[in-house]
């Protein structure tokens, strides 16, 4: 596996476009890797801080940390699973994984568990994939080139449809707002109350995100802390769609800047920019 050190420069748009089918294809087989385990028979352990890990975590990272090694093995991986090995601040490109984000959804039996790739430079998510093996789909984008999502069959076949965010929704009409599953704290509701009638969607992992991508969702608060790998692919792939992910008032996150424990404060993902305050 590439350990994670300083690199000496950033990525191409070009070079990073000729990693997105690689880049998927490693998403797509680490999420074959994490539905092949029993989730009645495997030993759930707790980290540090609390969250749980599984053998399914660490399948999914060993396979995307190999394939990273031998794909890219100038570029250096940050993974929830191997943190200890960061060295930050990061100036130039990097990745950051999280092998398995929603690993509670995925002991809990639900389908709402991803796996989340991204590729940074310059402190900002350039590239993200999002697989959810268990639905089927995965979320990809480059910025500057657009998103997709792919529907992803049996024999690993994949159908590709490009997606966009939504506008604003017009004055009267409710917001959508994507809010985490397992993760509620009083800041986020209250946001959310500040728009009335606004309807929720309770989902797990970085779905949310794929959801504002799409278009079938406007916005996604969080203003607790979470980690950068949590959300460096979804912020990639709502930006690469149309949107926008910033802080609470309404500034750009920086990414690999040596923020302790990777934590990310708060953030919003807006599908619509003009929206951003």
């Amino acid at each position: 596996m590439n350990e994670a050190r300083s690199p000496a420069q950033s990525i191409s748009l070009d070079a990073a476009a000729a990693l997105i089918e690689p880049l998927t294809e490693l998403a797509v087989r680490a999420g074959a890797a994490i539905l092949a385990i029993n989730r009645g028979a495997m030993q759930v352990d707790g980290k540090a801080d609390g969250s749980p890990v599984t053998e399914a975590d660490l399948a999914a990272d060993r396979i995307i940390g190999e394939g990273l090694a031998a794909l890219v093995p100038q570029i250096p991986a940050i993974s929830e699973e191997r943190v200890d090995l960061a060295k930050p601040p990061y100036d130039g490109s990097f990745f950051l994984i999280d092998p398995l984000d929603g690993t509670k959804e995925f002991v809990a039996g639900r389908s709402e568990f991803t796996v989340n790739i991204a590729l940074v430079s310059n402190g900002t998510p350039l590239l993200g994939i999002i697989g959810a093996p268990a639905l089927g789909l995965v979320w990809r984008g480059l910025v500057g080139y657009g998103a997709e999502r792919l529907a992803v069959g049996d024999g690993a076949s994949m159908r590709a449809e490009p997606i966009r965010t939504r506008p604003i929704p017009p004055p009267g009409a409710p917001w959508l707002v994507a809010v985490s599953r397992s993760h509620g704290d009083a800041r986020t509701e209250a946001f959310i109350d500040a728009r009335p009638g606004a309807v929720r969607q309770k989902l797990g992992s970085a779905v949310k995100f794929g959801r504002i991508a799409e278009g079938t969702a406007d916005i996604y608060p969080r203003f607790a802390p979470t980690c950068e790998w949590d959300i460096a692919a979804g912020h990639a792939i709502v930006t690469a769609a149309g949107g926008r992910v910033t802080d609470a008032h309404g500034a750009d996150l920086q990414f690999g800047q040596g923020r302790p424990d990777f934590i990310v404060p708060e953030f919003i993902a807006w599908g619509d920019p003009s929206a951003a305050r």
